[in-house]
């Protein structure tokens, strides 16, 4: 074999060798980024091995207790098919998926599925229990809520997303994981399973049923603005604010009024001072720009004010109008929380502009749908 054919043999063997390492590293990144992982067969209910799954960790730190106490919570857990629901009331992807869990809860809390939801907040004022009895009063939800105020169980299970829903059989071991929003119907059809491996396990008769809930899932759109936030430590390495005063940690800054207005960045104006997680307003009236592509723009806010909402220069057209805007195209801010202030059937491209009169008005992120 000549010296020629043998550095193309070594060579071919060198390629292909680095690409089944690019693959194996490619395949354990695609991994990591799925937005659902399911532990268990949900088609067979024939004996399983399972010394391979963990067990869900103890909620532990938890500062408050909603709809239960920790000894009722204790013993309700006994033997039951656990939803963990890794949320926080002013996240909208974790709004979204409420329907979905609260009509679970209906369905099938008397077969044995018992709904934790796990409150873990991303800003501060979501640690009041009182906003928290607001928001679940809001969303009807009646299972148990736990505070995770200083995100220890979080980190017991090793979370980083919200929402993420863990479902854990009846002994215990964690079976299902899902971040995000969807995968409504993969979810129900494994509860569905667990809860008939319970009852065989059990020897207890369960109503058999195969329907899945009725609900309406959320289309986003495909081409929309990323959530923009307002606090500087939130937006690190994001080029989110627009106005060329920038971001002043802990300072009053008098934010002038933007001669353009560049697509997914926001304009204050006034003076508002810079908070790592919000900006707030020091004067008495301010005003908010942004050039956005969506069809649902939210709000997520503190502090009591008013809002009035134009688009494009006009007052805000009745087709725009979200959900939280009650008077023509006013919003009245008053609980600390996410407000919807454009809700249309169709996404697009629009400078909304936010005239804020009160101050103290606190503004955290944009998000959008």
């Amino acid at each position: 074999m000549n010296s020629e054919i043998k550095t193309g043999l070594i060579f071919g063997v060198i390629i292909a060798a680095g690409l089944g390492v690019i693959g194996i590293v490619f395949s354990s990144l695609d991994q990591e980024i799925q937005p659902s992982t399911t532990f268990t067969d949900v088609n067979s209910l024939s004996e399983i091995d399972k010394s391979g799954f963990k067990k869900a960790p103890e909620l532990v730190g938890i500062a408050s207790y909603l709809n239960t106490t920790p000894e009722e919570l204790k013993k309700e857990m006994e033997g039951k098919v656990v939803l963990y629901d890794i949320w926080t009331y002013s996240c909208i992807n974790c709004i979204r998926t409420l329907p979905y869990i609260t009509a679970w809860d209906d369905k099938y809390s008397e077969q044995g599925l018992l709904i934790i939801g796990i409150h873990s907040p991303e800003f501060e004022f979501e640690k009041d229990p009182e906003n928290v009895k607001i928001a679940i009063e809001k969303y009807g939800i009646d299972y148990p809520v736990v505070l995770d105020n200083d995100m220890e169980t979080w980190k017991a299970f090793g979370n980083k997303y919200w929402p993420r829903k863990y479902i854990a059989d009846h002994e215990g071991y964690l079976r299902y994981d899902h971040i995000g929003e969807g995968g409504y119907q993969e979810s129900e059809k494994v509860i569905q399973k667990l809860l008939e491996e319970r009852s065989n396990s059990l020897g207890i008769q369960m109503t058999s049923t195969s329907s899945l809930v009725d609900v309406e899932e959320f289309q986003h759109s495909l081409f929309r603005t990323p959530e923009l936030y307002f606090g500087y430590k939130f937006a690190q390495n994001r080029n989110q604010l627009g106005s060329e005063e920038g971001f002043q940690p802990g300072k009053i800054i008098s934010y002038s009024e933007p001669e353009n207005i560049d697509l997914h960045k926001f304009y204050p104006i006034g003076d508002w001072k810079n908070y790592d997680d919000s900006m707030e307003l020091i004067s008495e009236t301010g005003t908010i720009k942004l050039l956005y592509n969506a069809k649902e723009v939210n709000i997520v806010t503190e502090n009591n004010a008013e809002l009035e909402i134009l688009l494009d220069g006009e007052p805000l057209p009745s087709e725009y109008s979200g959900t939280d805007i009650i008077d023509n195209n006013i919003l009245h801010v008053k609980e600390p929380g996410l407000y919807n202030i454009i809700n249309s059937d169709m996404s697009s491209s629009h400078i909304v502009e936010i005239r804020v009169k009160g101050m103290g008005f606190q503004i955290f992120t944009f998000t959008f749908g």
